[in-house]
């Protein structure tokens, strides 16, 4: 019902702007920059110019200078730039000062990433938490989205005082629907906490694949599992929570779950908004951080979900390292400093085959570490158990006897106290 701003049909020409703040910009802004293309371009439109500009700290007008943003303004219009976007934040005001003076849809790299979420989210979930973030963000910015804002709804001939402004109108619409919303959000949390109780239940350990977006994450999932889920060459293609099952060499069984990329400077509205999402990562026994390999922000892109992964309290779950791309790694000498860098991690390009093998004997061996080789003989009666550990591929051999049933296999944390009263101790 509400859009941020009034866009044009076909915004097709972008002018890009990063700016440095003299002793406080995040990151390395030319690197930002490159990702903020790849961002503007997922959203297919085209990046004509980028543009750093260097500030020694932020204006209240226009974020920069007053006579640098002029300057700039009067350069996109001789170029004829439909787009302006910012790296960095903009304050409502900003925002409108930008676009009242310039005529030109001005936007920031919050705004991007959340038109990317808006056109990549296809449960019912994602849609919710995407309309959600953005209610909240264009709840200040109303004055960008409407021309009638000065117009009243006035009372009835006994009423005294002014009436309602259409901007009080719209604010008021504005929180009923986010309002409306969270109520919403709440339901649909509450059947994914079920599903993920009932998942807990069952004698299965869970692994979640973590990571920056676009580095390979759904792929891997496909490649180990064997399952077909949506994997492309697009920053945030996966915005759902998949789980797949995955049989090691073992028999031991695990569950595989594909979550939501990372970008630097993720706007703290979406974190807080995909956190029932992000929370796969937080209940799994274990972490698979993936990372490329072959881009040259590799270091920054892992404290990155680092520092996400802490946000969420999960950052000291157990973590596997896995940098995938090896094949298109073009520097030698950056690939070897990284193994001896992470020694304990896996090296692997999902594209060629190469190192999966590898992999799933270290997914297999993590299990194991957990696991107890034991051997048991349960009563017929309670065959119930012997089901739950089949379930889980816990069981090596299996053979029935006068006592009951024989078996041995590497048992799991999680089914330890339930058959420990059946365990054959060696004598």
């Amino acid at each position: 019902m509400f859009e941020v701003r009034d866009k044009p049909k076909m915004v097709e020409r972008a002018l890009l702007i990063a700016v440095r703040v003299s002793g406080k910009s995040e990151g390395n802004v030319d690197s930002l920059l490159i990702e903020l293309s790849d961002l503007v371009e997922t959203l297919d439109i085209e990046v004509k110019e980028t543009m750093v500009v260097n500030i020694r700290k932020p204006h209240p007008h226009f974020f920069i200078g007053k006579g640098k943003a002029y300057s700039i303004m009067e350069h996109a219009k001789e170029q004829g730039y439909d787009c302006i976007v910012f790296d960095d934040s903009l304050t409502p005001a900003q925002q409108r000062n930008w676009e009242n003076e310039s005529k030109l849809c001005v936007i920031d790299r919050q705004e991007v990433i959340l038109d990317i979420f808006a056109n990549r989210a296809h449960t019912k979930e994602a849609v919710l938490q995407v309309g959600l973030a953005r209610m909240v963000y264009s709840l200040p910015r109303l004055t960008r989205a409407w021309t009638h804002l000065s117009r009243q709804r006035g009372g009835g001939t006994n009423m005294r005082g002014q009436g309602e402004t259409q901007l009080e109108a719209d604010h008021r619409l504005v929180r009923d629907r986010i309002a409306s919303l969270k109520k919403k959000l709440v339901v649909v949390r509450a059947q994914r906490n079920t599903q993920r109780k009932r998942r807990m239940k069952k004698p299965v350990p869970t692994a979640s694949i973590v990571g920056y977006t676009n580095v390979g994450k759904s792929s891997l999932l496909n490649r180990v599992t064997g399952s077909n889920i949506l994997a492309e060459d697009k920053l945030f293609a996966t915005l759902d929570p998949t789980t797949r099952q995955v049989i090691l060499p073992s028999g031991l069984k695990l569950l595989l779950t594909d979550t939501v990329g990372f970008v630097r400077k993720l706007p703290h509205n979406l974190i807080e908004a995909f956190k029932a999402t992000l929370e796969e990562a937080v209940v799994a026994d274990f972490l698979i951080h993936v990372l490329d390999v072959s881009s040259p922000e590799v270091e920054s892109h892992s404290e990155t979900t680092l520092q996400v992964l802490k946000e969420l309290g999960a950052d000291e779950k157990r973590i596997l390292t896995v940098f995938n791309k090896i094949d298109a790694c073009e520097d030698p000498f950056a690939l070897k400093r990284l193994q001896v860098q992470y020694p304990d991690a896996e090296f692997v390009s999902v594209l060629n085959n190469d190192g999966i093998e590898h992999l799933v004997s270290r997914l297999d061996d993590l299990l194991e570490t957990d696991a107890i080789f034991g051997e048991y003989l349960i009563p017929f009666d309670h065959y119930r158990l012997v089901a739950q550990l089949h379930q889980a591929g816990c069981v090596k051999e299996e053979e029935s006897r006068d006592e009951g049933i024989y078996l041995n296999g590497f048992i799991s944390p999680s089914m330890r106290p339930k058959v420990s009263a059946y365990e054959l101790v060696a004598k």
